[in-house]
Parts: C-alpha cells; structure tokens; sequence
C-alpha cells in the first residue's frame, strides 16, 4: 500500500458483531508496524453511536500482536487508547480485527476539568472495561486461549505504556506530522 491511500477500518466484537468503523490514510511503515492516519473531524461509528474525532491521531498496525494503539495529537483527553484485540488483518484496503473488550489507556498529562468517574488522574495508564471482558466472555463465549491472550496483552502492555517504552516514547509524532503533510498536498 503506498502512503497516501484511504483505507477503512472494521472493527467487529466477538461473533461478527458490529463494532466500530471508520475511513483514514495508510502512512507508511517502521521498525514497529504500519502507520495509519486518521485526521481530526473522521467520522467514528458503531451501532447506537458516533461521533466526530475533535484531534489528529494515529494508529500502529503490528504484525502479529493481540493490540491495536491509536496515539492521540495533544486536545483531548487521553494521549494513548489501545484496543485489545485478535491481531489486526488486512482485506484489500480494508483492516479487520476483533474487539476484546479490554483497553489500556494512557491519561493525557493535563488535568481534566470534569474527568469521569472510571478515568484515571493525569498522566495515568490503567485497564479499562474489565467489567466488559467479563460480561462478554460468558454472553459471547470467548474460546479459552482468547481469553488468556487478551489478558496477557493486557497486562503485558501496562508496563510498556507507563515506562515509555517504543513505541510509546513518542515514536508516533514523526507519523502524525507525515498524516499533515499528506493532508496538506493538493
């Protein structure tokens, strides 16, 4: 795929559930994965919601893990959202995993002004909707070694995250400025 190309993500929970969908740019590859890029104002749905995304971000494609992070541009209140997930493939132009439920989130550094009661302080990196994970492994039957893979993600990344580990360092900044420049060619 060559930088510059529209791509569509498809995001379903267990069973073939729809889940969220969205458009965005294919950005490149490095040493990590592959880059997409979704601009502020893409369209974000899911069945009973959407909404319209208020910042820039990114979102790192790895070859084989359970996780998909997206990297936030600075205005909103997370700088770091991973979806857990089964390893992320591509159809055509279309990217396609599963949603696990599980995420782990990095708070933005700045205090929030009315932060929600399951958010972490600013700066914080925590798992979020554990409650989920547990919910939908009995109603949707989430196979044994699922479970396990999605937990040890989980888990795994939590460290990665809060020790700014690559690609959690910062390494999706050169991605959001090629996201820019692409944006910016006539």
């Amino acid at each position: 795929m060559e930088p510059g190309a529209a791509i569509r993500v498809e995001m379903t929970k267990w069973g073939d559930r729809p889940h969220w969908e969205f458009d965005g740019i294919y950005l490149g590859a490095d040493e990590h994965g592959e880059w997409l890029g979704f601009p502020e104002g893409t369209l974000n749905r899911r069945p009973g919601h959407e909404f319209v995304s208020s910042v820039d971000a990114v979102t790192l494609v790895t070859a084989d893990g359970w996780y998909v992070p997206t990297f936030q541009a600075p205005g909103i209140w997370c700088d770091v959202y991973i979806d857990v997930s089964t390893p992320a493939r591509w159809d055509g132009d279309v990217l396609r995993a599963v949603d696990l439920d599980l995420d782990v989130i990095r708070m933005s550094p700045e205090p929030l002004e009315s932060p929600a009661d399951w958010m972490a302080g600013p700066g914080e990196t925590f798992i979020d909707d554990e409650d989920e994970f547990l919910e939908h492994q009995a109603a949707f039957g989430y196979p044994a070694d699922v479970v396990a893979a999605a937990r040890s993600t989980a888990d795994g990344l939590v460290p990665l995250v809060r020790g700014h580990a690559a690609p959690y360092d910062g390494s999706h900044q050169r991605w959001l400025a090629t996201l820019n420049d692409l944006r910016a060619r006539p």
